[in-house]
């Protein structure tokens, strides 16, 4: 099989994205490679692709439980035998796991590297007895002293090509500046690697950096916006997650904290919880979210400032995995890098301290920035674009400037007569004429001393990071940066060159989002359908499908299943699992709202093969629900038609009351009429958001068939 085609029938894409195709190649041809690419940019599918093509086993290296189970969870619901091994199971369960393994029934084993190379681990025995094709490293970063996520077990990985010296090996990471890079390569001990750096643009993330005043406030206005979406909300401490996430909940949010020094069983229930939408919004520290494939993060927000671009460029990419338009908001406080200076010192190791703060300084440098906030993040991982993004804070805002000549020069004059030697905050408050005792008294005595009181020091704080973005001063990377003038300078002082600043107050231009024109109504149904799915198959609804393909579904409206297969998703296993579950609301809604099928306005960019349907079979895409509501009425119980035609009760279940809601079948069919007052109180109590809290309330006597059935009567009814 060629690779376009496994990717066709595994994960219903019909091109590559970004270097994959090339990626993927280099590893059939067993070379070791190194991939940078960005969150969200298909690390995963470089060695899920080769591993469906090459014979053997690929055995996954992940620093997170939870990421293995999501990964895995995922493979399985494409028709892909994958499995994890960690400490979460029984004896018994890797017991089953390791025949499986040695009867060649597993294509990728994801692991924890100190199960690999542990003390007392056997295991790296018993994988060389296994036909190893492909050996990925995952978040390999985590490698690097330099990185910002340094995991010390990652670097037991240095004896992997000892052990497994022909096996390719592929490296992946979303986040790595040359020196992480570097790191990466010597200490796996890569051969001869291909080295493949994809675009670093996230496209669909717009980049918001605020001045930190009443955070909450301002995190309160910015979540008005997103009341429906899924969101994580990143803070410096532990102590913080708690404390914002309990006001958070005060307000009506779904939010649970998440840091480090939670119990285990909490961390865990609080994960699943978040990706399976019952907790909205996910309050943590830098301990959540790498690995995390949710795909419809909607928005990110940083209330403190992040350490390094790295760490920030990652978190924020935890949104918009499904390409769809997301946002994130960073809160700004010069006192954040002060209480972050600490952390980037590391004792007895000057070097690694410089870096850190370097690093520190860049963040601090991106969050003062008066320019395109993409260009500088693009730029800062050796990569050019244009100086107008179109979707950041600065290229979205229409600013007022005025003529600032007077206050560049009292700057600049302030920094000379200080002898270049002092920080921001020392210059501010000299100018300020501040009577405070760190003012040494030689500097009160000179003229330029007060010659800015009128001025308050936030706008002074604003009009030096704009005059260092403009180059008329510049910053050090000491330890305890001075400002200093540039060849720039001069000019403004002799009053040869006029300097124009901005106002306090920028007006932001009001752009409309960029959306698809979909069927809203429709695109409600189809999420409530797969939320019904998750549920019965105890994953997370985007494991199901993701936002983007039912977005794909409530825009184009396909017909046929052979329609169906040309909506980004949908391969031959989860067209056959879910196609006519899918199908059957569309068809139905374009029928009721007089609409047809836009799949030809779908830009493809290869032309998809389609299977031909078996002869005699037709269109089944409506067939089915039929079949099922013909042997209905024919007298047959749910059960029984279940297991005459080999489905689960659950899908009959959905089969007829897609037939309640159309008035086909009575309700009473269905469910005994005392019963249905007391089904339809809870649904106008809890709503139809989740069927598990409906069905707690009513307890064991109530079926989520005889549920579903009552809520398509209401829905018929328009009681809902």
């Amino acid at each position: 099989m060629e690779p376009l085609q496994a990717l066709q029938k595994y994960f219903g894409y019909s091109e590559f994205r970004h270097e994959q195709e090339a990626i993927i190649q280099h590893i059939l041809n067993k070379k070791d490679v190194l991939a940078l690419m960005p969150t969200g940019g298909g690390k995963s599918l470089c060695y899920q692709l080769p591993a469906v093509l090459l014979d053997g086993l690929t055995i996954v290296i992940s620093p997170l439980i939870a990421l293995m189970k999501d990964q895995v969870d995922s493979l399985n619901v494409n028709g892909i035998p994958a499995a994890f091994y960690n400490s979460s199971q029984s004896t018994e369960e890797q017991i089953q796991l390791t025949t499986k393994l040695r009867n060649n029934q597993i294509k990728l084993l994801y692991l924890a590297p100190e199960r690999l190379f542990g003390n007392e681990s056997k295991l790296i025995s018993f994988l060389k007895s296994l036909p190893v094709s492909l050996i990925a490293i995952d978040e390999a970063h985590c490698i690097s002293h330099w990185g910002h996520d340094f995991r010390p077990e990652y670097l037991m990985l240095a004896g992997l090509k000892l052990e497994f010296p022909n096996i390719p090996v592929i490296a992946l990471t979303a986040t790595a500046d040359k020196l992480t890079k570097k790191d990466i390569l010597e200490k796996l001990n890569l051969k001869d690697p291909a080295i493949f750096v994809s675009s670093f643009n996230r496209a669909n993330i717009t980049y918001k950096v605020l001045p930190k005043k009443n955070s909450f406030n301002q995190l309160l206005d910015f979540l008005d916006d997103h009341k429906d979406d899924s969101g994580i909300i990143y803070c410096l401490s532990r102590k913080s997650t708690e404390a914002l996430a309990a006001d958070l909940k005060e307000e009506g949010f779904a939010a649970e904290p998440y840091h480090a020094g939670l119990e285990h069983a909490v961390k865990a229930r609080t994960q699943e919880a978040f990706l399976r939408d019952e907790v909205k919004i996910i309050v943590a520290t830098i301990a959540f979210g790498m690995g995390i494939n949710k795909s419809n993060v909607r928005y990110v927000v940083h209330v403190d400032m992040p350490k390094n671009i790295e760490g920030y460029y990652q978190e924020t990419g935890r949104a918009g995995r499904d390409g769809l338009p997301s946002d994130t908001m960073l809160l700004y406080s010069p006192g954040d890098a002060n209480k972050l200076k600490q952390f980037a010192m590391v004792e007895d190791n000057p070097e690694q301290s410089r870096i850190m703060l370097k690093k520190l300084d860049d963040m601090v440098h991106y969050c003062q920035l008066h320019a395109c906030r993409r260009q500088f993040l693009l730029k800062y991982f050796e990569e050019d674009f244009p100086p107008n993004c179109g979707s950041c804070d600065f290229c979205l805002t229409e600013f007022k400037h005025f003529d600032a000549t007077l206050i560049a020069q009292k700057a600049l004059s302030a920094v000379t007569r200080l002898k270049e030697r002092f920080g921001t905050n020392y210059v501010i408050d000299f100018l300020r004429g501040s009577k405070s005792e760190k003012i040494r008294e030689e500097h009160k005595q000179l003229k330029t001393y007060g010659i800015g009181a009128g001025i308050s020091k936030i706008d002074w704080f604003r009009y030096i990071r704009e005059l260092t973005a403009l180059g008329y001063l510049q910053v050090t990377d000491d330890a305890y940066p001075v400002l200093k003038l540039t060849p720039k300078s001069e000019s403004v002082l002799k009053g040869l060159e006029k300097v124009e600043l901005v106002e306090s107050q920028a007006t932001e231009e009001q752009q409309p989002a960029v959306a698809l024109p979909f069927e809203a109504g429709l695109l409600t149904e189809l999420k409530n359908i797969r939320r019904d799915i998750a549920l019965h198959e105890n994953l997370p609804a985007y494991i199901i499908l993701s936002d983007a393909t039912l977005m794909e579904m409530a825009t184009y409206l396909p017909q046929t299943l052979d329609e169906l297969r040309l909506i980004s998703g949908f391969g031959d296993v989860k067209l056959a699992r879910y196609g006519r579950e899918f199908l059957l609301p569309v068809k139905y809604y374009c029928t009721k709202n007089n609409l047809v099928s836009k799949i030809k306005q779908k830009v493809t960019k290869r032309e998809r093969k389609v299977k031909t349907a078996r002869a005699g079979n037709g269109n089944r895409s409506s067939d089915t629900a039929f079949e099922s509501f013909t042997l209905f009425k024919s007298g047959k119980a749910v059960t029984e038609i279940a297991k005459e035609r080999n489905l689960a009760v659950a899908t009959i279940e959905g089969h007829l009351s897609y037939y309640i809601y159309n008035g086909a079948i009575d309700v009473l069919a269905l469910v005994k009429e005392e019963k249905i007052p007391l089904i339809k109180d809870a649904i106008e109590s809890y709503g139809t958001e989740k069927l598990s809290p409906l069905k707690e309330v009513l307890g064991e006597e109530t079926s989520y068939g005889e549920i579903k059935a009552v809520i398509a009567w209401m829905r018929k009814t328009g009681a809902i």
